[in-house]
């Protein structure tokens, strides 16, 4: 019993851990993500008013084109930790919490295991890119940095969406430990 308890506190630690890793990645990424929208608005802005001198940006829609897309897989992790994306919930809702709870770390497995899967293959390509020397139309540059950033973006998604599979069922424990009052005393079905 002793080292059910002191294994009990180490999953615990460990998880804490955990939580604080995927904060701070989130963090991170959304600080470099913030940067990045930055600098797309400042070369589009620029782009703009050499536009009307006549002497546009030639490379400017490539570069914000891969800024856009590191912004966009960069914001995903923190996204999902809101849980600012859409959810469609109008059947899900009638249903009582222990099986919301299951369809939820459900959903949440089933899309870790597809960010893991999408970030390999987007990895695997910046790694054809680097390998094959292709460069950027525009800029006749290497872009296989932004991949790789793209890559890191549906890690970190993935790694949150692990992180939130562990919670709901973390949260069952809880409310269990408790004595949450069930759906039935609540006045759900």
């Amino acid at each position: 019993m002793q080292l059910l308890h002191k294994t009990g506190k180490f999953f615990g630690r460990f998880l804490r851990c955990l939580e604080r890793a995927d904060r701070l990645f989130n963090l991170v990424l959304m600080i470099i993500g913030g940067l990045a929208v930055l600098a797309l608005m400042l070369l589009g802005a620029a782009n703009i008013i050499m536009r009307i001198f006549g002497h546009p940006i030639s490379w400017a829609y490539e570069v914000i084109s891969f800024l856009g897309a590191v912004v966009i897989a960069f914001a995903l992790g923190a996204t999902q930790k809101r849980k600012d994306h859409i959810a469609v919930n109008l059947i899900t809702n009638r249903f009582p919490r222990k099986v919301n709870r299951v369809i939820d770390g459900f959903r949440y497995l089933l899309t870790a295991v597809f960010f893991a899967v999408v970030s390999r293959q987007v990895f695997r390509w910046g790694i054809t890119i680097m390998n094959s020397g292709e460069v950027s139309e525009a800029l006749k540059k290497s872009y296989h940095g932004f991949v790789f950033c793209v890559a890191l973006g549906f890690v970190i998604m993935a790694f949150t969406l692990v992180m939130d599979f562990i919670s709901v069922f973390r949260q069952a424990e809880v409310e269990e430990a408790v004595g949450e009052p069930s759906d039935e005393m609540m006045g759900e079905k």
